[in-house]
């Protein structure tokens, strides 16, 4: 079954967004605050997982998980400015191998999100500030870091990748 981006750029079109995204400033607004929305993710859930990983021993792995729900802001900020980009110009980005390895990270990291919360989250409460973090944890941390870098290199490849619709092989 293929994806119809006629149909996408429709919703964009009934929505406003295409119009608003194709003024002088819209695209630039929007994609100054999906680089926002990305930093403050990486700046408060990577501190973390730096912290989890051993940089920054000293400091209360409890303190920096406290930030995450500004990471998780970020993440709404993110998604939905990227959803915007997507609508806007679907065949830009539905053939663009750079985008659909994006999402296939981004599957990953809200995976490992969610094993985070089953396997780190205990240890996180309990640990004193020179505390390790159990092994489990450090890898949870290194897939979120892992993955977040993905995303974000991957956001700029698209960028540089314009290719037209035939040119994805499994499309």
């Amino acid at each position: 079954m293929m994806i119809d981006p006629h149909a996408i750029q429709g919703l964009a079109r009934a929505t406003g967004v295409f119009a608003v995204m194709n003024t002088r400033w819209g695209w630039p607004t929007v994609e100054s605050l999906h680089f926002i929305g990305l930093a403050t993710l990486l700046g408060t859930v990577g501190l973390l997982d730096l912290r989890i990983l051993g940089v920054g021993r000293g400091v209360s792995m409890a303190s920096l998980y406290r930030l995450v729900p500004f990471g998780v802001a970020a993440f709404g900020l993110s998604f939905l400015t990227g959803s915007m980009f997507f609508v806007t110009m679907p065949d830009q980005y539905l053939f663009n191998p750079a985008f659909q390895l994006k999402l296939c990270f981004l599957a990953i990291a809200g995976l490992n999100t969610a094993a985070f919360y089953v396997i780190a989250t205990r240890h996180i409460d309990a640990a004193k500030p020179d505390d390790a973090a159990p092994l489990s944890a450090k890898i949870v941390a290194l897939i979120s870091l892992l993955c977040w870098t993905a995303v974000i290199v991957l956001g700029r490849v698209i960028t540089i990748f314009r290719p037209p619709f035939h040119s994805c092989p499994w499309c």
